[in-house]
């Protein structure tokens, strides 16, 4: 599944170049996860404004109102002056002056979804729950203390909810919590300040890392130029089951939390 670095490199390859093109033509395949919202025809002969990240989700502004994307478990843009004849995964074509912006979800639990703004309608409403951004100064250790205080999940779980902090998808809750040297299992709210610190640094640098390596690419990420992610190519963990630790030597573990794997250091990872 894209998580936030793969999408905010899919909006950085494609968000200046449509920025300010003319809207011509609207095209839509299967449905996806979500209606649209609108007439799609009115979409048509707008002037595209900024392209926004909110977590996992992409803000297209519009002259009135916008577009709220999402890529679903499997979905991909892009972003061409070619865009060839649509395929049969192809579900979703906006055609501008300066490009046609494709939407690709062989899984279709991807969404297009208008609102009259970000704020309200179904965009507001989606937006709602969503915890800080990584990279706001106030995602803080006492900021994330007091919001795990009461909390009887494990972190991995925690941080995975989305409610607290935003973007940090399985391979990279893996991976910060790794850095921050905490077990998984431990219960989310018995950590200490100090070591709610050294998790949201964690979070934010390993976070950093994956947007210089342009994302992770598992399966079939690509950004709006059709280009992987690196990322996964240099996890600590993640993937290496029985594999020796880069720090300590020990094999690394594999777990299942909630349904979703979790590789850990038991050496070095501590409750």
């Amino acid at each position: 599944m894209p998580e936030l670095p793969e999408v905010e490199i899919t909006r950085l390859s494609f968000a200046p170049r449509i920025q300010g093109a003319r809207t011509v033509a609207v095209r839509i395949g299967k449905p996806l996860r979500w209606p649209l919202g609108c007439v799609s025809g009115d979409l048509v002969s707008q002037t595209v404004g900024e392209v926004a990240r909110r977590g996992k989700y992409l803000w297209l502004a519009l002259e009135r109102g916008g577009l709220l994307l999402h890529l679903g478990m499997s979905g991909s843009l892009r972003f061409t002056d070619t865009p060839g004849p649509p395929g049969p995964h192809d579900h979703f074509d906006l055609a501008t002056t300066q490009g046609t912006l494709r939407l690709t979800d062989p899984r279709r639990f991807g969404a297009v979804v208008w609102s009259p703004s970000m704020g309200t309608g179904a965009a507001g409403k989606l937006l709602a729950g969503l915890g800080l951004e990584p990279f706001d100064p106030a995602f803080t250790g006492a900021f994330l203390k007091r919001a795990l205080r009461g909390r009887r999940v494990s972190i991995k779980q925690a941080l995975l909810a989305g409610d607290i902090v935003v973007g940090a998808g399985n391979i990279y809750a893996c991976e910060a919590l790794f850095d921050a040297g905490i077990d998984p299992r431990m219960r989310s709210g018995r950590l200490s300040l100090a070591r709610c610190e050294q998790l949201a640094t964690a979070v934010r640098k390993t976070l950093a890392r994956a947007l210089e390596l342009g994302g992770s690419t598992l399966r079939d990420f690509r950004d709006a130029h059709g280009l992987a992610g690196e990322f996964q190519l240099h996890a600590e963990v993640y993937g290496r089951e029985g594999l020796p630790c880069s720090r300590c030597g020990a094999p690394v573990r594999r777990i299942v939390q909630g349904q979703r794997a979790t590789y850990f250091c038991a050496g070095c990872q501590r409750r």
